[in-house]
């Protein structure tokens, strides 16, 4: 049995606690491994080390800082194909969506280049009588990363990316669901140059996550998954006096005009609703048509595509549209969820709880499912599914829509697919949720823009990447300087003012 550990130090090394859990293989259910669930004691050690180091690092100019970053894409584009087969493996998801996780985790990586320019500070030339006024950037020290499942390249290199950049070292702690991808980028990030004991990767589960939580040693947390474990996580690493900022979960709403192009439609939720398997925190999961017409014929167009989509083992490559999900656990879930929606009175219009693959018929699969009249009242709507389940929300008006979506309690990402541009700006100025697609389903931004959501889909107030991603990871310090003329001035025991 593969077995994985922990990087600490600048070296896979075995874990000490001697508890583990099994990662599987999603598409047989078999165990393929057993990966180390680090004590107190274990997080502790990487944290003593990262902190030996950090002060050299942070001394280090944030042109080197910067150029490790740049051979560290090079390493991740030469090891693609290494790096989307691991994660496929443990995550279930085809190798073109393993590949474009890696690939919009290794875009943060480019825009951490930016560091020279993204840290530096201000500066005000005689802002009092022979006064001159700076501010800096300084890093914070030790940062921890607690990242999901769902993307396991993606979010730890939105985390460690430009915490180190910034001069911190940092303590991933993944899931554990699939372990190997995020030793695989630490030992990349080695290799690219970054010193040994900067980056440390600490597998494990709740003990590891509080220990992170009440480490005197570390500054700030950044994470992402499930809203309740996100408030957990927020409020005991602020209660211990820390910078945190947490991404909870997500229901995210796609709203279809009478106007809107349908075939364009029904490909953007397609591949939005099902894509991954539906496990992705920017899944549509509600589609919500405009008018009975406009419900009528989407629901014409989506069942034959529903009907049609592809499943199986990542392994059968392009021909597969989605994977299992990530475990036995999640199926069920889905599958139970599912089972609700119809006892709750939504018309089921494509049922795939029973779905089954030969020859695979222990793994994680499940099934494409699509509900139509779906009430706000049901589980299947109020719930954030993570599985491959498209409910339609029928909306008599437009401002019936919008009154759906800005009443849900999260708001991480939305969308309206409309050929109206005034009501395209209305949508994108008056919706209270944090990112918004414009005839875009999914609308991830850009490295060098920055991503977060509103209301019970996060907690901080500073987003991940882009320019914020420098702010949390730095702090100010603000310079007053002054050098003596000769002139006797004498003690002044007024408030400083500058005149």
């Amino acid at each position: 049995m593969r077995q994985i550990g922990h990087f600490i130090d600048g070296a896979a090394v075995a874990g000490k606690s001697g508890r583990t859990a099994e990662v599987y293989n999603p598409a047989t259910g078999e165990v393929q491994a057993e990966v180390a669930l680090a004590s107190s004691e274990e997080l502790d050690h990487a944290v003593q080390v990262a902190k030996k180091v950090q002060p050299m690092w942070a001394a280090t100019n944030p042109q080197r800082r910067a150029r490790v970053m740049m051979k560290f894409v090079d390493l991740l584009h030469r090891d693609m194909e290494k790096l989307a087969e691991a994660l496929s493996s443990e995550h279930g998801k085809t190798i073109p969506d393993a590949k474009g996780d890696v690939i919009r985790g290794l875009e943060v990586a480019e825009f951490c280049i930016s560091a020279p320019h993204m840290l530096k500070g201000e500066f005000t030339d005689g802002a009092g009588p022979g006064i001159d006024m700076y501010s800096m950037r300084q890093p914070i020290g030790v940062c921890a990363g607690i990242t999901p499942f769902n993307f396991p390249a993606m979010i730890p290199m939105w985390k460690m990316c430009p915490a180190l950049v910034c001069g911190n070292a940092f303590i991933l702690k993944p899931s554990e669901r699939d372990p190997s991808v995020p030793m695989m980028l630490a030992e990349l990030m080695q290799e690219a140059g970054l010193p040994e004991g900067l980056l440390q990767v600490v597998n494990g589960d709740k003990e590891a996550v509080d220990a992170i939580l009440d480490h005197l040693d570390i500054g700030a947390i950044g994470f992402v998954g499930s809203t309740p474990i996100a408030q957990y996580i927020y409020g005991r690493g602020c209660s211990n006096g820390k910078r945190v900022q947490c991404f909870g979960g997500a229901k995210n709403h796609m709203i279809i005009m009478p106007d809107a192009d349908l075939d364009q439609a029904v490909d953007a939720l397609i591949g939005a609703g099902y894509g991954a398997a539906g496990e992705r925190c920017m899944a549509v999961s509600a589609a919500v048509p405009v008018g009975k017409a406009t419900a009528d014929a989407l629901i014409e167009r989506l069942i034959p595509r529903v009907e049609s989509l592809k499943i199986g083992p990542y392994t059968a490559g392009d021909d597969v549209d989605f994977g299992p999900v990530v475990t036995k656990a999640a199926q069920q879930r889905i599958n139970g969820l599912v089972d609700s929606g119809v006892e709750q009175g939504a018309t089921l219009a494509v049922d795939g709880r029973n779905f089954s693959m030969q020859g695979y018929e222990n793994g994680f699969f499940v099934g494409a499912s699509l509900f139509d009249n779906v009430m706000p009242e049901m589980d299947i709507y109020k719930e954030e599914i993570f599985g491959p389940v498209l409910s339609v929300v029928r909306m008599n008006s437009y401002d019936d829509a919008i009154d759906l979506t800005m009443n849900n309690p999260y708001g991480n990402g939305t969308a309206i697919f409309t050929r109206d541009g005034d009501t395209a700006r209305d949508f994108s100025s008056r919706i209270n949720v944090g990112m918004v697609g414009v005839n875009v389903p999914i609308p991830v931004p850009l490295a060098y823009h920055t991503f977060g959501g509103w209301k019970l889909s996060a907690f901080g107030d500073l987003n991940q990447h882009g320019p914020d991603a420098f702010k949390f990871y730095t702090r100010t310090k603000t310079v007053t300087s002054r050098w003596p003329s000769g002139t006797k001035e004498g003690a002044s025991f007024s408030i400083p003012i500058m005149e």
